[in-house]
């Protein structure tokens, strides 16, 4: 690449980074203060390219050509104030009752969020990419070195360190700036004070969510509007944060400038041929960030300009020791048990039914995998699908690339998810809170560009197909009770782990990390065991549903596979054994149930786990739990 090239791309990536920037900067803004790590983040940018989209096309016919052109500038504005809007509205009405949950329970509201949002979007503006106009006065290319380059990206270029500019007025010379610093301190303290936190708390999320949704109406000219923004830009949003210093402004733009000149520098390199090998930089675009942030975290864990994550300041009651199953939970167990093998038997005229079952049991033995190293170990992943992926790639590369049966791909796929964890485990047991789960996260996104690229072994983007059983096990009946066996016996691995004292020194590194390494206890170690076993687990839900499907894609172990574990585990109670299990079958039963019933299955769904998230704030298991205790101590 000629020096002129690398100039122009280097301009490129500039330009990049100042939505980028913009959307970090909202979502560092809203988590340094009520401490929520909001997952719809990337909803609020999606919806301003589609408001701007329609203000620029109703104000522009309402106003003909030349009308047209003087009305896209101000509805660029009016539809980042929307977005601020909606977004305080959507703090009044919901995020303000859910700020004394749990936190990861306020992620989960965020999650349902984005699902409503998303429906909503395809209801008002359909499937189809919506392109905006150029901009008016910046439509045209000026030359740069031989090279053209064009005017709107320069606006773009300057747009960023505006911003930057008036936050850092807006924070350190107003009244309202000195009291967002003061609630990123110690918004207890802004309380006690006779500071209204409630509007404080709306006024930044509302101040949030209009820099996302400026970031995406600035987009405009530049992209077509869709529906997959959400769920992209929530993930470079993050990695921004999180490289930048959670909370910090400053950190957002210097990370969101580095990882879009480094994506720049790998599309401008192409392919590049090293001692005859041909390695291809462009195809680092899509994981570039995520190593990047894996390489920070792992060297300053609490980002670039960022500081050490203070103790959460969450007020969500104190985790309640785990009991032993009394005599009415085993005898709940051995029916649960008896009617999970009576029902291929009942249900003989519905193969359907057999298939489903199967896909409960393997979302099951994924979800209760990914509580043991959230609930006992106290360790929060958003990469889980990882291990996942491992065992399900291992078992069909181990049937179609080595030849070897089913029964031995089995055992391969755990020993897949080891090796994975081993590796993962070592650097993310170093981390805590939301670094340690956005450690994880750029883990899984490695593991899912290595099977989306890598076309010769895992076929690419096309995946594997062609994994099927042994011949014994062609029927689905067959399969299914091979599934129950393996699947029961895992949980009760895990749970019997949990009850042995690996479990009871798991919580009390948890609970009490500085007594537990007083007392013996080498924490760091064990929370990395408990990965690797967690990870096993696992795979070999990924290998029993590679099997089951016949196939396996990219597609299956993205980031939304680890999100759909999280909600899982969240849903049915994250500090209760039975929890996963019971989130794990109301979740995927709610997702085929709705899905086959209406288009706008996501808001649905996204509905119903709000409605639960708020009627149920400790998961359903949880809430069910305390319901039997409060009646038992009625009873005495």
């Amino acid at each position: 690449m000629t020096l002129s090239g690398l100039i122009v791309q280097l301009l490129n990536g500039l330009a990049g980074a100042s939505s980028l920037f913009l959307v970090g900067a909202g979502l560092s803004l809203i988590f340094g203060v009520t401490r929520i790590v909001n997952f719809a983040h990337g909803s609020f940018y999606m919806l301003g390219i589609y408001i701007a989209y329609t203000l620029v096309d109703r104000l522009g016919s309402a106003g003909g050509n030349a009308g047209g052109s003087a009305w896209f500038w101000p509805a660029l504005l009016l539809a980042a104030l929307a977005v601020g809007a909606i977004g305080a509205l959507t703090e009044v009405l919901l995020l303000r009752r859910v700020y004394r949950a749990p936190e990861l329970f306020q992620l989960l509201a965020t999650f349902a969020l984005m699902l409503v949002i998303k429906d909503a979007a395809l209801w008002l503006w359909g499937p189809e990419d919506l392109l905006g106009p150029r901009a008016p006065g910046l439509a045209h290319a000026v030359p740069i070195l031989g090279r053209m380059f064009p005017t709107y990206d320069l606006f773009l270029i300057g747009v960023g360190p505006l911003v930057l500019g008036g936050l850092w007025l807006l924070l350190t010379r107003t009244r309202w700036g000195t009291l967002v610093r003061a609630a990123t301190q110690d918004r207890e303290m802004v309380g006690a004070l006779g500071v209204n936190q409630a509007w404080l708390f709306t006024g930044v999320f509302a101040l949030g969510t209009m820099l996302a949704g400026l970031g995406g109406a600035l987009q405009l000219p530049r992209e077509p509007a869709n529906l997959g923004l959400d769920l992209l830009t929530i993930g470079d949003a993050f990695v921004v944060v999180v490289v930048g210093g959670m909370g910090s402004i400053p950190g957002a733009y210097v990370a969101a400038l580095l990882i879009a000149e480094i994506k720049a520098v790998c599309v401008g390199l192409g392919t590049v041929d090293v001692g005859g090998f041909a390695f291809s930089f462009s195809k680092l675009t899509l994981v570039v960030e995520f190593l990047v942030m894996a390489v920070v975290l792992v060297v300053r864990p609490w980002g670039l300009l960022g500081k050490p994550q203070a103790v959460s300041r969450n007020s969500a009651p104190a985790e309640a020791p785990l009991r032993a199953a009394d005599t009415v939970q085993k005898a709940a167990g051995v029916a649960l048990l008896l009617v999970l093998i009576a029902w291929p038997i009942a249900t003989a005229g519905s193969p359907y039914l057999t298939v489903l079952a199967i896909d409960l049991l393997t979302a099951a033995l994924f979800a209760a995998s990914l509580h043991f190293i959230m609930g006992p170990a106290g360790m929060h992943s958003f990469g889980h699908a990882a291990y996942f992926g491992l065992g399900a790639y291992g078992a069909a590369l181990g049937v179609r690339s080595l030849g070897l049966p089913m029964e031995a791909a089995l055992l391969l796929a755990p020993l897949a998810a080891a090796i994975g964890a081993l590796l993962f485990g070592w650097f993310c047991v170093r981390l805590s809170g939301v670094y340690l789960a956005m450690l994880t996260l750029a883990f899984s996104q490695i593991v899912w560009s290595i099977a989306f690229q890598w076309d010769e072994v895992t076929g690419g983007s096309n995946g594997l197909t062609g994994v099927w059983p042994a011949p014994w096990l062609a029927d689905k009946r067959a399969y299914y009770y091979v599934a129950l066996a393996l699947v029961a016996g895992s949980v009760l691995l895990l749970r019997r782990a949990l009850f042995a004292p690996f479990g009871y020194a798991l919580r009390a590194g948890r609970d009490s990390p500085l007594r537990a390494d007083a007392v013996g206890i080498d924490v760091k170690r064990l929370q990395w065991a408990a990965f690797v076993v967690a990870a096993v687990f696992a795979g070999l839900a990924g290998a029993l549903y590679a099997f089951s499907k016949g196939s396996i894609s990219p597609d299956t172990i993205a980031v939304g596979r680890s999100v759909d574990g999280l909600v899982m585990v969240l849903l049915g109670g994250l500090q209760t054994l039975a929890g996963p299990l019971v989130g794990a079958v109301t979740f995927t039963w709610l997702q085929d149930a709705v899905a086959r019933n209406t288009d706008y299955w996501r808001a649905l769904l996204g509905g119903t786990i709000l409605l639960l998230v708020l009627v149920f704030p400790q998961g359903i298991a949880g809430f069910i739990k305390q319901w039997f205790e409060r009646r038992s101590e009625a009873a005495s």
